[in-house]
């Protein structure tokens, strides 16, 4: 079920999530987050050899995708070689994609392993004060 929602993410718990990608295709995991302050994080390896892999932000699913915000720019990943983390903090509400691109390999398909995460800010309200 795409996309996935905050609450959907939280309940994943530590489980990995695994990605089959096509030869010159790619695969796109859409986020809806309602509220600002969150921070979404991930963390993926690649077998075998490289992906490519990109973040944009879309204010709602009827905006056309040439107009989302590239958070993160498409990026080529030794992902093979060693585990990729990353994370971006949610200025607007709206829909954050995590794009994982195999359409620079002509033949090879590729399984993308990965976890993601969202995380609440902890905002002190000094109850704990005596």
């Amino acid at each position: 079920k795409l996309p996935l929602t905050v609450e959907e993410i939280i309940n994943f718990g530590e489980s990995n999530r695994e990605l089959f990608i096509k030869s010159s295709t790619y695969s796109l995991i859409p986020i809806t987050v309602p509220e600002m302050g969150l921070t979404i994080s991930w963390i993926f390896s690649s077998d075998p050899k490289s992906i490519s892999f990109s973040v944009v932000y879309q204010e709602s699913e009827d905006t056309p995708l040439d107009q989302c915000k590239v958070l993160i720019p498409m990026t080529r990943c030794n992902s093979h070689k060693e585990t990729i983390r990353g994370q971006v903090k949610v200025r607007n509400p709206g829909i954050y994609t995590l794009i994982f691109d195999n359409t620079f390999s002509r033949f090879i398909s590729k399984r993308v392993f990965y976890h993601l995460a969202v995380e609440r800010p902890v905002i002190y309200d000094g109850s704990d004060f005596p």
